[in-house]
């Protein structure tokens, strides 16, 4: 019987949002395995496709692991690097709960994310590859969009429950026209990234 090889996919949601964390998932496929229904990244899918995405996802026990950056550590030290330091952390995360090495698994990440930084990846003891568009083409990329997507939204929602004056749940804290209104009337949270609003909302 042939060895197991695995693909590991690691993708963010949340780097242009004015409020809210930036969240990472890892996600760890086994060579070979196609999906059910049609895949595809988690913005070109409904809510409804991600939500049913995420439960094949936990019905299967497909492995994965996820982190996130909070708005107050992206202003102190900018969202690419926020985003890395969680792709990092997932990565060990997953690399920690589940059977696989450099020898049996490649990991592939989304265009202009790197596993801690672009230096760090690449003197890692492992095959990595940053790819443009990974999460239209591997689909363990895909997948762990997905995973990135529902678990940020519905952590949204809950801030959405515990402030609603912004209606963090309606927009999940990207700045259409409505959130930088409800901005400017009531002021930035605790939850917004001011160093994304000085450049982006007249407050």
């Amino acid at each position: 019987m042939a060895a197991k090889s695995f693909k590991v996919g690691i993708d963010e949601v949340g780097r242009g949002s004015l409020a809210g964390p930036v969240v990472v998932a890892a996600v760890l496929l086994e060579s070979g395995w196609r999906p059910q229904l049609k895949l595809r990244d988690s913005k070109k899918l409904s809510v409804s496709s991600r939500e049913e995405w995420f439960s094949i996802l936990k019905r299967a026990a497909i492995p994965y692991a996820i982190s996130r950056v909070s708005a107050a550590v992206i202003d102190k030290i900018n969202i690419s690097s926020s985003a890395n330091r969680a792709a990092a952390r997932s990565f060990n995360r997953l690399l920690a709960e589940c059977s696989f090495n450099r020898n049996n698994a490649i990991v592939y990440l989304d265009g202009g994310l790197y596993i801690g930084s672009k230096r760090r990846q690449e003197a890692l003891d492992f095959p990595v590859r940053t790819m443009p568009k990974a999460d239209e083409r591997i689909n363990a990329v895909k997948l762990a969009s997905i995973v990135a997507k529902v678990t940020r939204d519905r952590y949204m929602t809950k801030l959405d429950a515990a402030d609603p004056r912004y209606k963090f749940g309606l927009h999940k804290g990207y700045g259409t026209k409505e959130h930088r209104t409800l901005i400017r009337k009531h002021g930035p949270s605790s939850n917004h990234r001011l160093t994304f609003l000085s450049k982006t909302v007249n407050i």
